[in-house]
């Protein structure tokens, strides 16, 4: 499967995207005992990893690329999470 289909695919993953909503309401709820940014960066990781071994990316397909455009997804995603964060922030 080329990547792009791969990344196509994951931004509209509602299983990914309700992870990464979880990861920003958590890392919001503990910024104060320790940096937001510790939590995400661990979040992307595990959210990337995750998902390619609970759905079973084939054993022929392996497992590396979905794992590498997860990564880049969830940026993608998370971005987009926090600058809504950030507007709602902003005009609230």
């Amino acid at each position: 499967m080329p990547y792009l289909d791969i990344y196509l695919s994951q931004l509209v993953d509602p299983f990914r995207i309700g992870l990464l909503i979880a990861l920003v309401l958590t890392a919001a709820n503990t910024s104060r005992q320790i940096n937001r940014w510790i939590p995400i960066a661990l979040g992307i990781v595990f959210v990337a990893v995750l998902i390619p071994y609970s759905i079973g990316a084939g054993a022929s397909e392996g497992t590396a690329a979905p794992i590498l455009v997860g990564l880049v997804s969830n940026a993608t995603i998370l971005a987009v999470l926090l600058a809504a964060k950030a507007a709602y922030a902003r005009l609230g």
